[in-house]
């Protein structure tokens, strides 16, 4: 079979995650935190916000998906630091097999993680219909292979955890504040709308909960109130616009990690470990 080297690297990833509960654990418990500080702390009125709780649920959710997403590339560098990555490079297996099937599986994970938190919220209180159910997870799908890409491309430059974790760091950080997943765009000072606007994930967010508070009737002038579309220089953009802009620089990072990981070059990675087969 011609993917034969996806699956395999797919089917592996997804083993082991699950095989480690405490990973599992820990990787939902800080999302399962905010949500149950939002669902008692938000459920009064909040200005500007009609239904809070679904409001910031839906932030929460889809940051789960883009933190797992980004977080789950480091087992490429697991793999490489412990020699099992090395033996499946120097196989007959094309890289970028091996690089679409580490995409894969850290999609699947983060969705999946993603769809716990939004199975948690709907028993807090969030409010949503079947079709919004699934374009919702649609939604998780998308930003999953955008930002599982964009981590593999770090972890393919950094080629080491340390160098990962710094850099994600310093880039997770701005990134997820400046989104309004936890604090509303509306609320930021106006200078930042520039770095706003070009935050891939304040796009994933905005139609994230649009989706999710079904505002597809509402006006761009109630989008921007509600920190869910943006003007520029006199232009409402919207949040389907800011949609083409996310699934640009997915695309763009997709073949730019496949391409990196292909010609990177691994051996001065130091093997810490043994794989254990």
């Amino acid at each position: 079979m011609r993917m034969r080297g996806i699956l395999a690297i797919f089917s592996r990833n997804i083993t082991n995650f699950f095989r480690d509960r405490m990973r599992v654990l820990f990787s939902l418990l800080m999302s399962l935190l905010l949500l149950f500080v939002f669902s008692f702390a938000m459920k009064g009125a909040v200005p500007g916000m009609s239904r809070p709780l679904d409001y910031l649920a839906a932030g929460v959710i889809i940051m789960t998906v883009f933190q797992q997403a980004l977080n789950n590339s480091t087992d490429i560098l697991n793999d490489l630091s412990s020699g099992f990555m090395k033996e499946i490079i120097v196989s007959p297996v094309p890289r970028w097999q091996i690089a679409v099937g580490q995409i894969c599986s850290s999609t699947a994970i983060a969705c999946i993680q993603g769809i716990i938190i939004l199975a948690v919220s709907i028993l807090l209180g969030l409010r949503i219909s079947i079709p919004s159910a699934f374009a919702m997870a649609g939604i998780m799908i998308i930003a999953g292979l955008t930002f599982a890409s964009f981590g593999l491309f770090l972890a393919t430059v950094s080629r080491n955890s340390s160098a990962f974790q710094i850099l994600t760091n310093i880039i997770v950080m701005p990134l997820t504040f400046l989104s309004g997943a936890y604090i509303p765009a509306t609320v930021m000072p106006s200078f930042l709308n520039g770095v706003i606007i070009l935050n891939p994930l304040t796009w994933i967010t905005a139609l994230f909960r649009f989706v999710t508070l079904g505002l597809h009737g509402a006006s761009p002038a109630a989008l921007v109130q509600e920190g869910m579309a943006f003007t520029f220089k006199g232009y409402i953009i919207t949040p389907a616009a800011g949609f083409l802009f996310v699934l640009l620089f997915g695309l763009v990072f997709f073949f730019l990690c496949v391409k990196k990981f292909g010609s990177a070059d691994f051996s001065s990675v130091k093997t810490v470990f043994k794989h254990r087969h």
